[in-house]
């Protein structure tokens, strides 16, 4: 009931703005250079009204306000601001002309503490991959960038919704996990800001309060300590601006979806030494998919302090909570002939039962302090603070096809398992560094030497209780054995006689999806035991700029220590250290393009943080994975990025071969023994392009060729296979193209496709997914007067049945078939 008064309020606030005479105010931004500024801030005060607007792709903007005198000010991040008086008489339209804005003295920020000032596809610099801002064109790896408008435009509300349009990035299934040029993230954790998070991925948070995405490709240990060396995604959360900004937006759509966001930015004070930002959504969303839902509360402040033109202080918090259902994807009949049919049920089938569940709440605090303390040298510290917690109860394929009392297999019947788990998880990560940068005419360093740190601890008080298998006349649950079939309490399915399962048997054949009664369950109580992992790091890195050459050189000396059993009389201690290196190259071959080489190490110890994959969901007890040997990783990438039309098309293409070895994985025989597979190669090409390529058509476009395989394994059969999960093929294009003349003047259109190869599921019966395309098609209204958007967005136009990946063949994870979402926003 809150869910829809708060949607009330939002949608009277949408539509209770009447308009009066209006004189279209309109102009031109340009710069030194007398190229169009694009994002630039148009803001037009007076005592009764403010109005505010961003300059278009040709650096103009159209203003409606009423007549009477304002102040105008123009800003943008770099150049000095333009303020002047004006007054507006009746009339249809007042021209303020060609507005020129100066260089200014303000300095790309050293961290990000304020808001980021463009407003369209392109981000040209990344803070992430390196720890300070470095524009992408000098950087010698390759990083895709997916900002808010193009989250926006596309409608993505959840992550993998967002990065989907970057190249090398496939979607695993249902959850925040993805394969990244090949190789399947062994880790649950995100970046967060730069930061390692315990972030799980079963429940998708909604996206409201993210700037941007960064995928940065390849291994980044030497900047993240342990992360995955297909690349790793960064979340860059809105940080506060200097201009007042307000948005709210109400959200409709298939599958009883309705969603609410606000987010409200600007100064506290009137010197501008104090800037806000309050970001907070609501949704209720089922799903295609039977009995699953995803309701999502999320709310996230921010405040920075700038006392001064060298300091900066940032606090912000982040609080989400989801509860819904743990979808654990589409089972198939057991194999006839030795073949999986994966329409022999329909996509939307789920074995759960009505009265399971999940929830998952997560509560993280993260402040960054700067002090620029000379003209030269630079001092940045952050800390975050997370707890995580998760209350489970599913219902859910056990891995086979029921059996009859011979053991043989009845692939209509899925044999079942329920598991309740609750635990809850510390995190504390922590950084520090001191930058020192040496600039003149000819030569160009920045050293920096730097100290980070993580702690992660699953606390005690975990337990994951669980019940499986068949029931033995001695009151016990355990596998089937047809030689021991005597043993077995037995029932009749069909005339067959078949051993009685622990947990009745789901009919794929005839679905039932009621409550279940687990009180007479024989159910089998572990503990989790706690854990506790840290991590710290020293390094140093320095890019030096001469004439057209520049290189990043990074050395990172790691060391870890992974406790299982933790405060217990049991504790197990294994401990890893090690160097990790970087070398980088960039030439500026023209004016628009540079091209680059680099090396890069990846290490990642086995630790309690891969306790969680599904490669490995189930080994929490029976010792430690930090005991085996560490993930080893590197990549090797050659690429070319460009800068086209005035900075207003991006590209960047790049080709790499990545090695990994140690890769943990569950025994196929027996899920609680894990294994080490020996080496797998992932070698490819991708190619991206974001920005306007007409004034009033903005695109963005990826394509990746991947050739991924497995080189050693403990099974022969599988060396030389592609890697589970990994395309040989995907692309992505969106485009939107506004129409500003005209009888359609006020409409903007957008069109998309995704096109991913087939795929093999990760392990197990190794299925085969069929390749596929689905396009989507959006419309755009902005009605003059207002600051407002409603976006009518279509998904799957064609109706198509794909899927987005599988882990074997009780778990295929279905795309969703044609759906629609309504979104009305408002801006004031």
């Amino acid at each position: 009931m809150k869910l829809f008064k708060s949607l009330s309020i939002l949608l009277l606030v949408l539509c209770s703005c009447a308009t009066f005479a209006q004189v279209q105010v309109t102009g031109t931004i340009i710069d030194t250079g007398n190229t169009p500024i694009i994002g630039a801030t148009i803001l037009l005060k007076n005592a009764e009204n403010t109005f505010g607007k961003l300059t278009d792709k040709s650096g103009k903007f159209e203003i409606d306000a009423p007549s009477g005198n304002y102040d105008i000010e123009v800003r943008y991040l770099g150049l000095q601001s333009y303020k002047n008086t004006i007054e507006i008489s009746d009339g249809s339209t007042f021209d303020v002309g060609t507005i020129q804005l100066e260089e200014g003295t303000e300095q790309l920020q050293s961290v990000e503490v304020v808001g980021r000032a463009r407003t369209d596809y392109n981000s040209d610099y990344s803070f992430s991959s390196t720890k300070v801002a470095i524009k992408n064109r000098e950087l010698p790896q390759a990083v895709s960038t997916i900002t808010k408008e193009l989250i926006n435009d596309r409608q993505a509300f959840q992550i993998a919704d967002a990065i989907k349009n970057s190249s090398s990035v496939t979607h695993t299934g249902f959850y925040n996990h993805f394969n990244i040029r090949g190789i399947i993230q062994a880790e649950d954790g995100q970046l967060i800001n730069g930061m390692r998070t315990r972030q799980y991925y079963f429940l998708q948070p909604i996206t409201s309060h993210i700037e941007r995405a960064e995928v940065i490709k390849g291994p980044s240990s030497v900047t993240f300590s342990s992360v995955d060396p297909g690349g790793s995604v960064n979340l860059v959360t809105k940080k506060p601006l200097k201009e007042k900004r307000n948005e709210v937006s109400a959200t409709v759509g298939s599958f009883g979806t309705l969603r609410a966001t606000a987010d409200f930015t600007g100064p506290l004070n009137d010197s501008g030494t104090l800037l806000y930002r309050f970001n907070t959504a609501v949704q209720e969303a089922r799903s295609f998919r039977d009995l699953v839902q995803n309701n999502q509360f999320l709310i996230t402040p921010s405040i920075t302090f700038l006392p001064n033109s060298t300091t900066a202080l940032n606090v912000e918090m982040i609080y989400s909570s989801g509860v819904g259902n743990l979808d654990r994807g589409q089972p198939l009949f057991g194999p006839i002939n030795g073949q999986f049919d994966l329409k022999s049920t329909d996509i939307s089938t789920n074995v759960g039962a009505a009265n399971d569940f999940y929830s998952s709440k997560e509560f993280m605090v993260i402040s960054n302090f700067s002090k620029q303390i000379t003209d030269n040298i630079g001092f940045n510290a952050s800390y975050m603070k997370q707890t995580w917690e998760e209350d489970l109860a599913e219902h859910r394929v056990a891995g086979s096809a029921a059996v009859d009392i011979d053991g043989n297999s009845i692939p209509t019947l899925a044999e079942l398992r329920y598991t309740e788990r609750q635990q809850f998880w510390i995190t504390d990560n922590y950084t520090a560094y001191i930058n020192f940068d040496i600039e003149n005419d000819s030569f160009t360093n920045k050293l920096l030497v730097g100290y980070d740190g993580s702690r992660w601890e699953r606390t005690i008080g975990g337990a994951s209780n669980g019940a499986r298998r068949y029931r033995r006349l001695n009151g016990t649950a355990t596998s089937f054995d047809p030689a021991e079939a005597d043993q077995f309490e037995t029932i009749d399915i069909d005339g067959v006689t078949a051993p009685r399962p622990n947990i009745d048997h789901f009919d794929l054949a005839d679905p039932n999806n009621t409550a279940r009664e687990t009180s007479g369950y024989i159910t089998s109580e572990f503990a989790i035991p706690a854990n506790l992992t840290t991590s710290n790091g020293i390094y140093i890195q320095n890019q030096f700029k001469i004439g057209k050459f520049s290189a990043l050189l990074n050395l990172r000396y790691d060391w870890y220590e992974d406790i299982f059993d933790y405060k217990s009389n049991n504790e197990e201690s294994n401990k890893n250290e090690a160097f990790i290196p970087r070398i980088g190259l960039t030439y500026e071959a023209t004016e628009n393009i540079s091209v680059y080489g680099s090396y890069v190490e990846g290490f990642q110890p086995q630790s309690n943080t891969v306790t969680l994959s599904p490669a490995t969901e189930d080994f929490f007890w029976t010792g430690s994975p930090a005991s085996f040997d560490p993930l080893e990783s590197d990549n090797i990438e050659f690429g070319a990025k460009g800068e086209f039309l005035g900075g207003k098309v991006i590209v960047n293409a790049a080709v790499y071969q990545i090695t990994q070895k140690n890769l943990l994985q569950q025994d196929p025989n027996d899920e609680s023994v894990l294994t080490e597979r020996g080496e797998q190669r992932s070698r490819g090409f991708e190619w991206d392009l974001t920005g306007y390529v007409l004034p009033n058509f903005q695109v963005s476009a990826s394509y990746a060729f991947i050739d991924a395989e497995i080189i050693e394994d403990d099974d022969p059969t599988l060396i030389g296979e592609r890697i589970g999960g990994a395309p040989e093929h995907s692309a992505n294009f969106w485009g939107r193209y506004d129409f500003t003349h005209g009888a359609l003047k006020n409409i903007g259109v957008g069109f998309g496709t995704e096109y991913r190869g087939d795929r093999l599921s990760w392990y197990g019966d190794r299925i085969e997914l069929p390749s596929y395309t689905i396009f989507d098609a959006a419309v755009y209204y902005r009605p003059s007067g207002i600051d407002m958007q409603i976006a009518l967005k279509l998904n799957n136009l064609l109706d198509e049945t794909y899927w987005n990946g599988a882990l074997n063949a009780t778990r295929l994870f279905p795309g969703a078939p044609r759906n629609v979402l309504l979104t009305t926003t408002y801006k004031f």
